[in-house]
């Protein structure tokens, strides 16, 4: 039997996208817009385009913060992309200060490049990964994807994890940014995976193994 997932839809998803490159990669999937539905799925992809207040605004509204917790308490597995990384994290300085689910400790910040760097905001097109040799879940999370390969970003935020070792990968721009996490069943990536070719298919597939090999 094929791997259920539900992608969340709060109004501010990439869901067609999204839906159609995992669906490529093997797995069934729904987008939901009841947080009831989550408990009938073995794994949950939280997808986001916009800005950070609004966002988690309507995750609380439509209760799919009780319910995405409840589901990480179970084991099952869970992805984060872009906007739906940053808001597993406790607070963004996105337009003020704003809490996040808390999922993850730590803080979304804006990028402030030096003038001398001549870096665009937001930092946008393709960028390479460096993928963390010490954290156990990022090798199962980039397994079969060689260091360095590029993959596709848009933001103008970027996550800081508290704890160093939930970091999967990191990326160059101006800093040396956390671009993904991976820990246990919770892996996020500030790039989005479903616009990154081949490399973010790959992510895919090893994401839904991950959920067959836990049962989820």
């Amino acid at each position: 039997m094929k791997t259920k997932i539900a992608i969340i839809d709060y109004g501010m998803g990439n869901l067609r996208s999204v839906s159609k490159a995992v669906e490529l990669c093997g797995a069934n999937v729904n987008i939901i817009t009841n947080a009831e539905e989550i408990k009938n799925y073995n794994a949950l992809i939280l997808p986001g385009v916009g800005a950070f207040a609004p966002a988690i605004k309507k995750i609380r509204e439509n209760d799919f913060d009780a319910a995405i917790k409840e589901h990480l308490k179970e084991g099952k597995m869970f992805l984060g992309i872009c906007l739906g990384f940053q808001l597993l994290f406790s607070l963004s300085y996105e337009g003020g200060v704003h809490k996040g689910l808390d999922i993850i400790k730590g803080n979304v910040r804006k990028f402030i490049p030096k003038r001398s760097e001549h870096l665009v905001i937001p930092h946008m097109g393709w960028n390479t990964l460096n993928i963390s040799q010490t954290n156990k879940a990022a090798k199962q999370m980039y397994k079969g994807i060689a260091p360095q390969s590029f993959v596709y970003f848009v933001h103008s935020y970027y996550c800081q994890p508290t704890d160093k070792r939930l970091i999967a990968t990191t990326t160059k721009y101006s800093i040396d940014f956390c671009s993904s996490v991976a820990h246990d069943n919770i892996w996020g990536c500030q790039f989005h995976p479903e616009k990154s070719s081949t490399i973010g298919l790959q992510i895919l597939k090893n994401f839904i193994a991950q959920c067959e090999a836990k049962k989820c």
